[in-house]
């Protein structure tokens, strides 16, 4: 990244504060109950705060901005609203991305260590990763879900939404943002009314998934700020095959 692009994109984010936060999916709909199994809800004792995925029966991945006192997670359900002691998992161990320091510098991924590991079953299942570094192509069609708001100034949903995006030039989207964190992927919020907006706090669809031919390849990161009127900055995703070396170390460490 050119140095003055650099200086302006880190200009605009802090400028954005923490409205630059992932926080609600825009003009989707509810998903249907027997999909998505994968997602999950990151808790701290105030209730919902990102949104996440499950990758293995004992951990779950999701943004480092998510990094706000959670204490526990949610699986099993699409309604947040109705959530039996079984759907509930502590948190073990949280392991934020070692050189992350805020999401406009990148790296904003974070996996969360389950306390007990989850039986898989016709409510609760894993979503794959992608099994080596890849460059995702243009105008491919994916889907993003979360808890967060469905309109701008509306409120958190307790049913989880979804909505189609499609993959945005990554060459377009860097002029669009005059600069970018390395090693992530556009999709959404650019020429079109769907997609995910902004919290003022962390609540949200941080750290849900971008889910493109069955495979989760993205993270839910940041876009430009609270309101919801798309065609300006494209939505942007920590791109997860760029950091599989790490994912599959952290995994490795059961007993850390």
């Amino acid at each position: 990244m050119h140095a003055l692009h650099k200086l302006l994109f880190f200009h605009l984010l802090t400028s954005l504060g923490r409205d630059a936060l992932g926080g609600k999916i825009i003009n989707g709909e509810k998903a249907k109950k027997d999909s998505m199994l994968y997602m999950v809800s990151l808790q701290n004792n105030k209730g919902h705060v990102c949104g996440g995925f499950l990758i293995s029966e004992d951990f779950v991945l999701t943004a480092a901005l998510c990094n706000n006192h959670l204490t526990h997670v949610i699986l099993g359900t699409h309604d947040l609203s109705r959530v039996a002691n079984g759907n509930k998992r502590f948190i073990e161990k949280i392991y934020t991305h070692p050189y992350y320091v805020n999401v406009g510098l990148g790296k904003d991924i974070m996996l969360l260590k389950l306390s007990e590991k989850v039986q898989l079953d016709n409510r609760v299942q894993t979503i794959q990763l992608p099994t080596s570094e890849m460059s995702i192509r243009d105008n491919v069609k994916c889907q993003v879900a979360g808890w967060g708001k469905t309109r701008s100034n509306g409120t958190t949903v307790d049913k989880l939404q979804v909505v189609d995006v499609s993959t945005i030039n990554k060459h377009v989207c860097k002029q669009k943002w005059g600069g970018l964190p390395d090693h992530v992927i556009c999709a959404g919020g650019y020429n079109t009314n769907k997609g995910f907006c902004q919290a003022c706090f962390l609540f949200g669809d941080s750290g849900g998934p971008l889910v493109c031919n069955g495979k989760a390849v993205g993270i839910v990161s940041f876009n430009k700020d609270g309101f919801c009127s798309y065609p300006n900055f494209p939505n942007i995703y920590t791109d997860i095959s760029k950091y599989l070396p790490w994912i599959n170390y952290v995994l490795k460490q059961k007993t850390c």
